[in-house]
């Protein structure tokens, strides 16, 4: 089953964003249009500084996530100095974490998953997963999720010690 993604131009831009991005959610839901746009053209890349870490953080934005932000912030006539996903409520400026979790909540359940086994955390984990399983490159993974430790990059992608040995008896010196 696919996501029905047709006339929902933000979720589209949100998914497609929360996936490039690898960001924790409250740090995808403040972007600003400035962040991801420069003029009138969508960055190939962005940097970020994470709420969690202070740290700066750089993500690439694909061609297919560029065209769906282009659209989005077409259609909702945003300019640099607003919110990327800003709330619909008056109280809040910008798209709520809890909100985003809601929204992803729905996505599970048009796809026919188990909204238990996934959360705004899994559009983080998305690609730095994929990145790893593919290349192996554990130092890459770290910078892009933004930590300070390759030994947390090693626990959140839930890396076994014969994983890593796998990696090593790889390695020819």
């Amino acid at each position: 089953m696919r996501l029905q993604i047709e006339g929902r131009v933000r979720e589209l831009a949100l998914f497609n964003l929360g996936i490039d991005s690898k960001l924790r959610g409250c740090d995808l839901v403040a972007l600003k249009v400035r962040d991801v746009c420069h003029g009138d053209q969508i960055a190939a890349r962005a940097i970020v500084m994470q709420q969690k870490t202070q740290r700066p953080v750089q993500f690439e934005i694909t061609a297919g996530t560029r065209d769906a932000l282009q659209k989005w912030i077409k259609q909702a006539s945003l300019k640099s100095d607003n919110l990327l996903f800003p709330s619909r409520l008056h109280e809040s400026p910008h798209l709520g974490t809890r909100q985003y979790a809601r929204i992803l909540g729905h996505w599970v359940d048009e796809l026919g998953l188990d909204r238990a086994d996934y959360g705004t955390h899994s559009m983080r984990r998305t690609k730095a997963t994929l990145i790893y399983w593919r290349t192996k490159n554990l130092r890459a993974v770290q910078l892009l999720l933004g930590h300070s430790k390759l030994e947390s990059t090693v626990r959140y992608l839930g890396i076994e010690v014969n994983d890593a040995l796998e990696v090593s008896e790889q390695m020819e010196i």
